[in-house]
């Protein structure tokens, strides 16, 4: 076993029900601006042979060298998902798999969350299946071994886990299930460091009425240890919320920062949001807004309240951005579509802030075949503004494909 202050020392996932919720998606073409000039490449074809993974649902992450580390939903040696790294090779990049899951305890089908690294390379994250209804877990990327944190589905601690995790400065995790808890409708959780271990529990159970339902997105933590996140259901209309979770002495409360009216400011988010160093919370829906294809959204605090403001809106339907935005330099917002741009089969942009208004550029639409397509996952973007992440369709052999877009 390892610790994340230590670092290296030491059946096929069940139906994903975001999956089908939107699994008709209505390929209408965007109306952002044209791709400007940027390279496209592709820069590892996953095959699901041997250990090779397949199906890249969950988008990269960084490390200060440049390495990028990842899952796939299926692949690797036990068809169950697999954890990768990629490492820049000269012109080329290596591809590592640092760890095939087997559907067992050990976990099935790391979903649409992200990675998240804590201390000496140690990668955190969940997976939708195995266990009862779901696991964190930890790799070694050095080691190539995995500890299973917590296996979901039990006493109403939650279910199916597909969002990923993210870090406290105390070396705690946070995330969320979709499914459980008191109510069924999903959970809030949190995992502590505990005697060489880890103790889970359920921070919050979402309700029904007004409160939102089935948080498919992670978490994200603010500078003063509040939680904020997105529900893509429930609300007073049914179209999700905005929420935050707030910790005291006595447990943590439950804030609605905003309930989706499936108008102007957008329906269903299934993305979560992030948060910058003012405060502020960014975040996306996946269909309406006022040209039907989701809309990319601003939330400020002030003293009076939080303030809505819907930075832009994409032409389209069911097929607009699916995961959180990635934060790059000068405020810019980088992220993708799901099923729109040029050839409706997704498209990569940024969207840019200025005196008056924010600007939206398409950095790359997918064009399917060897270019890859249905991209799902968040990017990552490096200092020098090059741009990674995943297709989960298409390349070599039609397993999804890792890109790379340099400015």
């Amino acid at each position: 076993m390892f610790e994340p202050t230590v670092g290296c020392r030491t059946r096929r996932p069940v139906t994903l029900i975001l999956l089908a919720l939107f699994t008709i998606l209505s390929f209408v073409a965007s109306a952002s601006a044209p791709a400007q000039a940027q390279t496209y490449k592709v820069i590892h074809n996953f095959t699901a042979k041997g250990a090779d993974g397949a199906t890249p649902y969950g988008g990269p992450i960084l490390d200060g060298s440049g390495n990028l580390y990842g899952t796939t939903y299926l692949g690797g040696r036990g068809g169950a998902g697999s954890v990768y790294k990629l490492s820049p090779n000269g012109p080329s990049w290596k591809y590592t798999s640092l760890y095939s899951f087997k559907a067992g305890p050990d976990g099935s089908g790391p979903a649409f969350g992200s990675l998240a690294m804590w201390a000496n390379r140690g990668l955190f994250g969940t997976t939708e299946g195995g266990s009862n209804f779901g696991t964190a877990f930890a790799v070694c990327a050095c080691a190539h071994a995995e500890v299973v944190i917590h296996g979901f589905g039990n006493a109403g601690d939650g279910a199916q886990p597909i969002g990923g995790v993210v870090f406290d400065s105390d070396g705690n995790f946070y995330g969320t299930t979709s499914l459980g808890g008191a109510f069924g409708n999903g959970t809030v959780f949190k995992a502590t460091r505990h005697n060489g271990g880890w103790i889970e529990n359920p921070i919050y159970s979402f309700a029904s009425e007004n409160d939102g339902i089935n948080p498919p997105a992670g978490v994200t933590l603010d500078a003063h240890g509040n939680l904020y996140g997105t529900t893509s259901l429930g609300g007073a209309l049914g179209f999700g919320t905005i929420y935050e979770l707030s910790p005291s002495a006595s447990g943590w409360t439950e804030t609605i920062l905003h309930t989706f009216e499936a108008a102007d400011d957008g329906a269903n988010p299934v993305g979560g949001v992030i948060v910058d160093s003012g405060g502020n919370l960014y975040g996306t829906t996946f269909d309406g807004g006022i040209k039907g294809g989701g809309t990319i959204y601003e939330l400020s605090p002030s003293a009076s309240g939080w303030t809505f403001t819907v930075l832009y809106s994409f032409v389209g339907g069911y097929g607009g951005p699916y995961n959180k935005l990635t934060l790059g330099a000068n405020g810019d917002l980088y992220g993708f579509t799901n099923a729109e741009g040029a050839d409706g089969l997704g498209s990569i942009f940024k969207l840019s802030p200025g005196a008056s208004d924010w600007t939206l550029i398409t950095l790359h639409d997918f064009a399917g075949g060897l270019d890859g397509a249905s991209p799902y996952g968040s990017v990552a973007v490096d200092a020098k503004g090059n741009v990674f992440g995943t297709a989960v369709v298409g390349g070599t052999d039609n397993q999804g494909v890792i890109f790379e877009i340099t400015p």
